[in-house]
């Protein structure tokens, strides 16, 4: 039988907390350890062609073909920073459209992970890059994931919102009949900047949090102005800057996932 794939979505419930940041730079470091990887952008913001410096694709050769009812299995890849082994299905405003269409088929919350059975990539790792609105398109995330990432921003909405976000994910998993449940590996605070009290504060606060959810808390990704600048020039910070310190904050999400995936946990 072939091997199960990797698909890891990264789900928040408000926009402006590193999902994008956090999809692109694990899928570098996924691949920095010898894994090929798949970023697919469900996001109608379509964030994902600024990290990558591509250039915008039209709906054909988007995720949208994919979604459509009428997708061949020609996934529509291109490769980010000329590395054949990390590429990119890319997202377009359209999704919006896609949304509503597939409230009113059948298996609509289901087409992700239809696609991906039937036509499946060549990838080790399957990476989702989910709106920020809850919607059917994150269900589609979820019934197609093995396991969800959920970023937090340290700020009291997403900290106070945090638990309702993680019943809704178990809700959804129950809903949709998923057997088993995609494991939430765990929340990943984001945008810590050490120099604001209130954001130590919460830092503070999430252990506990975890541990009441029953989720795995890994370590803050920091907050600089090198990801705006790493991203304005369509790089990942580890190759814009590999010596900044925050170009390491991704090296123990990215360990755990490798290991699960050599072991076939996930």
């Amino acid at each position: 039988m072939p091997k199960q794939k990797i698909v890891i979505g990264i789900l928040a419930n408000a926009g402006g907390v590193g999902k994008t940041t956090l999809a692109v730079h694990l899928a570098y470091e996924i691949c920095k350890r010898g894994q090929t990887v798949a970023l697919i952008d469900l996001d109608p913001q379509r964030a994902l062609d600024v990290f990558c410096g591509l250039p915008s694709a039209e709906a054909e050769n988007s995720v949208v073909r994919v979604l459509g009812k009428d997708f061949d299995g020609n996934w529509p890849l291109v490769s980010a920073w000329s590395d054949p082994n990390i590429e990119v299905c890319q997202g377009h405003p359209t999704m919006a459209q896609v949304a509503n269409d597939l409230v009113i088929r059948r298996r609509g919350e289901y087409v992700l992970a239809d696609r991906l059975k039937s036509h499946p990539l060549r990838h080790d790792v399957i990476i989702l890059d989910c709106p920020a609105t809850i919607g059917i398109i994150c269900e589609n995330a979820i019934a197609a994931s093995t396991g969800l990432l959920v970023p937090i921003q340290l700020e009291m909405k997403s900290v106070s919102g945090v638990a309702d976000l993680v019943q809704w994910l178990i809700g959804i998993a129950d809903d949709l009949m998923l057997d088993p449940h995609p494991p939430i590996l765990g929340l990943i605070p984001s945008l810590y900047d050490n120099s604001r009290a209130i954001h130590r504060q919460y830092l503070q606060q999430l252990p506990e949090v975890a541990e009441q959810l029953r989720v795995k808390l890994y370590p803050q990704i920091r907050d600089s102005s090198e990801f705006k600048n790493a991203s304005a020039n369509g790089l990942p910070l580890q190759k814009y800057r590999p010596a900044h310190p925050a170009s390491k904050d991704f090296k123990i999400i990215a360990d755990d996932i490798v290991t699960l995936a050599r072991k076939g946990k996930l």
